[in-house]
């Protein structure tokens, strides 16, 4: 879940960046929201069981 999050917000980031480059501070914090969801990923993956 947190690895599809963290892909869409760098999408977002990435697509925002090269069309609307006057907001890029609000950008930049879709960059950050990506990269925590993204640590909160990998920091989660070994305590989920599967089968």
């Amino acid at each position: 879940m947190f690895l599809g999050i963290g892909v869409v917000l760098v999408l977002l980031w990435l697509g925002g960046f090269l069309m609307f480059h006057t907001a890029g501070f609000l950008i930049h914090i879709l960059l950050v929201f990506a990269v925590i969801s993204f640590v909160f990923h990998f920091l989660r993956r070994n305590t989920t069981g599967t089968v």
